[in-house]
């Protein structure tokens, strides 16, 4: 017979793994779009990069939000 095997931990971290996946989308989708428009208008670059960089902080919060949640919800 095989021995049982013990999965230890908490589904937190499966779930916030699977929860980054939105930070990461969003930060690839904010500098995406931020390529994007210097390329159609190269003046602009300035204002974007700054929204870009405001966006960029807002999407890391929440995943920060995110990972202390799942260490506290244990």
């Amino acid at each position: 017979m095989l021995p049982v095997l013990e999965i230890t931990g908490s589904i937190n971290m499966i779930g916030y793994a699977l929860a980054t996946l939105g930070p990461a989308l969003g930060v690839a989708w904010i500098f995406a779009s931020v390529i994007n428009g210097t390329a159609r208008q190269p003046e602009a670059r300035g204002a974007m990069m700054g929204t870009a960089w405001i966006g960029f902080a807002v999407v890391e919060a929440l995943a920060i939000i995110g990972i202390a949640l799942a260490f506290a919800i244990q």
